[in-house]
């Protein structure tokens, strides 16, 4: 009789320990959810390029930005860079069958001609910050919300993620359909002459912006408006195009 009472007593203490244990366990995997940081740095141009290829063929169904393509002008990007950029955003959208693009008012010269792009796109005053989102489930933000070629955070925190997907969907709602933007010119506008002769003659944003009595801002944003027109980011192949275009 004793013996089963002993047997009764130490299996109670042995499910007390089991739980403790269990107890035990479960906080420290809150501690360590709570101490395991929202995202994942990554600096450097290989790896920020080999992330944005990550995203661009990750995407299966939504894709969301805050984008502004006129940020990078007049920054010491390399061209190869910009071109990459391009080129996975540009297979991310060709893949996604929800698009939803939001861009600034001032960049608006250099989506004008993406009205029959896939998806759709809407312009407000201005961006909080640049912003990737895959499928609802990872994103991308730049470290220092304004360029991805400065280094960028991968989130796949859920909460995160969809706090940037309520963001976008607050702004997207009270954004303007892109439907009135204008068709990229067929002639030079007479603006942009200057900026194109200081290209070609290899100035400096700099040197072309004190020479043409422009501040360094409005000089990218001529530099922004030129690229669009003759239909490329690359200022390797501005005159080649402007050439082909008979604007030389």
């Amino acid at each position: 009789m004793e013996w089963h009472t002993d047997r009764r007593g130490w299996s109670a203490v042995a499910q007390t320990a089991g739980s403790v244990m269990l107890a035990r366990s479960a906080m420290n995997r809150a501690v360590t959810e709570a101490q395991r940081p929202p995202g994942r740095p990554v600096r450097g141009a290989r790896r920020i390029s080999a992330a944005l290829a990550g995203l661009a063929a990750s995407t299966r169904q939504e894709l969301l930005t805050f984008d502004d393509p006129a940020a990078s002008a007049g920054r010491a990007i390399p061209e190869p860079f910009l071109e990459l950029a391009e080129a996975c955003m540009r297979a991310a959208v060709e893949r996604a069958p929800e698009v939803r693009r939001i861009v600034p008012r001032h960049a608006l010269p250099q989506v004008a001609g993406a009205v029959g792009a896939p998806g759709r796109a809407r312009f407000v005053d201005s961006i909080p910050f640049k912003m990737i989102v895959v499928d609802r489930t990872v994103a991308a933000v730049p470290l220092d919300l304004e360029l991805l070629y400065n280094g960028l955070l991968l989130i796949r925190d859920p909460v995160v993620v969809q706090a940037l997907v309520r963001a976008h969907h607050t702004s997207w709602d009270a954004a303007e359909e892109l439907a009135g933007a204008t068709a990229p010119p067929r002639d030079l506008p007479a603006q942009l002459r200057p900026v194109l002769d200081a290209l070609l003659a290899g100035l400096t944003d700099e040197t072309a912006a004190a020479r043409l009595g422009m501040s360094g801002r409005t000089y990218s944003r001529r530099v922004g408006e030129l690229m669009h027109a003759l239909g490329t980011t690359s200022r390797f192949r501005a005159g080649a195009e402007a050439a082909r275009r008979g604007w030389l």
